[in-house]
């Protein structure tokens, strides 16, 4: 794709001009899915590997469950049934015959429908129940990487699609301050991961009771602003108490003999990551990618006029780039026979951090030319003193990413107490608004109705601040952030 829609003409646009010129991914001829392309699933895998690696630091150990799940087995928590059934995907045969027309249909009911599973809760806990036994079994500390499906009517690329990659946790406790600990310990791991990898900016808080995973005691959560002003929640840790437990019948023997219920955790995010990327850093040029979770950090492009200069732009680029992959940079040199310019733009598109430009005069100067991705900044650096200027560069653009995303939340952010200044805001500044609420949620579901603005979440960090609810006028004693989301 060589031109991308301006965020100011058409954001939804934009974004996926974005994801078409960077190559990441693209819609599936199957309704509401699509294929994460090399560049994309690049991303997820930087994601991955680096969670992984936090995740079995606390002492988590990854296993796989199955895609199917028993209709059954979702029947046994009512609460949780009642949330995902209308996104679930259900297996009614298992078996295809030809027709008198030519083609094929279902030939054989299954006795016992089955479920693609739309989160795993039910069938992991199935086996928990055979797990656990006695207090010396816990805690249970187990995450697994898979795909999930849940039939989205309105689907949009790493957004919302019918089926998508993700993590997902789940824990089980003897007692429920360990199990609480660990739901609060896996939201903080969350918000330093994606602040410090991926320069978001991130608000992490509670969920409100009408916003709770179904099922749980209650919801923690992250949530961060695109450019547009729109929340996007990047991930979530619950508190399961011991619902799942009671219905899955999860007991164990404590040191005295006595049998109890485990208390549980889980906790998730997905793809949908590497959309807040893209909405969040992007530009009119396209991806913009922070460099501690890019693929490539730097790409080197060689220029010449003839083939006396092109073999020794050649050599000398390879060695440019051999020295920096010594000292971990990830590096492409780029030597198709194209115009330096389409390079260019080939890469920015990309959203690679730092291009490194080297013709025959910057090889007599002994000089390269550096030119940053997040600011369009170019200097001339000494090829002695370059693998230095190249690691303070890229901490520099990781940064300046973070600080510039920031600066946008906090001055998208703002208090207000008036429902006439409520609605008069979502309408001319899209943005996070800090209002009182009551706690009532027929407060909560009214706003929603009549400004489409929820509660992104009660922040754990907001100070308590006695207030009117900015809907009905009743008493509160703290401030929650609104925003129209994702």
């Amino acid at each position: 794709m060589d031109k991308i829609t301006k965020r100011s003409e058409d954001y939804s646009q934009w974004y996926l001009d974005v994801i078409a010129a960077a190559d990441l991914a693209e819609n599936s001829s199957v309704r509401g899915c699509m294929v994460i392309k090399p560049n994309g699933y690049a991303l997820w895998e930087n994601i991955q590997k680096i969670l992984d690696a936090k995740f079995k630091a606390t002492g988590v150990k990854n296993a796989y469950f199955p895609l199917f799940i028993p209709k059954t087995f979702l029947e046994k928590e009512a609460k949780h049934v009642e949330g995902f059934a209308k996104e679930c995907a259900v297996v009614t045969h298992h078996r295809l015959a030809a027709n008198n027309k030519g083609g094929l249909e279902p030939a054989s009911p299954l006795e016992n429908p089955l479920i693609v599973r739309p989160t795993s809760e039910t069938i992991i806990y199935d086996a928990y129940a055979k797990w656990v036994e006695s207090y010396r079994d816990l805690p249970l500390l187990i995450n697994q990487w898979c795909n999930i499906v849940r039939w989205e009517m309105r689907t949009r690329l790493f957004l919302r699609t019918t089926e998508f990659l993700w993590q997902e946790g789940h824990t089980a406790h003897a007692g429920k301050k360990e199990a609480e600990e660990r739901t609060k310990q896996m939201i903080d791991l969350y918000k330093s991961f994606m602040e410090e990898y991926l320069a978001l900016p991130i608000i992490s808080g509670r969920k409100t009771e009408a916003e709770k995973f179904p099922g749980a005691d209650y919801t923690t959560c992250v949530e961060a602003m695109m450019q547009d002003g729109k929340a996007l929640q990047t991930g979530t840790s619950h508190m399961l108490g011991q619902n799942f437990a009671r219905a899955f019948k999860i007991k164990f023997l404590n040191e005295k003999g006595k049998e109890e219920y485990v208390h549980q955790t889980s906790w998730g995010l997905s793809t949908r990551l590497i959309g807040a990327l893209i909405m969040v850093h992007s530009d009119d040029k396209g991806l913009v990618l922070p460099p501690k979770i890019a693929p490539l950090q730097l790409v080197i492009i060689p220029i010449w006029k003839n083939d006396a200069e092109k073999k020794k732009v050649l050599a000398k680029a390879n060695s440019i780039a051999e020295k920096l992959r010594e000292i971990s940079i990830e590096v492409e040199v780029d030597e198709r026979d194209e115009r330096p310019g389409v390079k260019f733009f080939g890469w920015e598109k990309q959203g690679v951090p730092i291009r490194l430009e080297i013709g025959p005069k910057d090889i007599v100067n002994k000089s390269v030319v550096l030119a940053r991705r997040d600011n369009g900044e170019k200097t001339i650096v000494k090829e002695q003193k370059l693998a230095a200027e190249v690691k303070k560069t890229l901490t520099a653009i990781q940064k300046n990413l973070f600080n510039r995303a920031l600066d946008f939340q906090q001055k998208n952010t703002r208090s207000i107490d008036s429902w006439t200044d409520f609605k008069n805001s979502l309408k001319e500044k899209p943005g996070f608004i800090l209002a009182h609420w009551c706690g009532d949620s027929k407060c909560e579901a009214a706003i929603q109705k009549e400004t489409k603005a929820t509660i992104r979440c009660i922040p754990f960090e907001q100070k308590k601040e006695n207030g009117k609810c900015v809907f009905c006028g009743k008493k509160s004693t703290n401030r929650v952030i609104f925003a129209k989301a994702y």
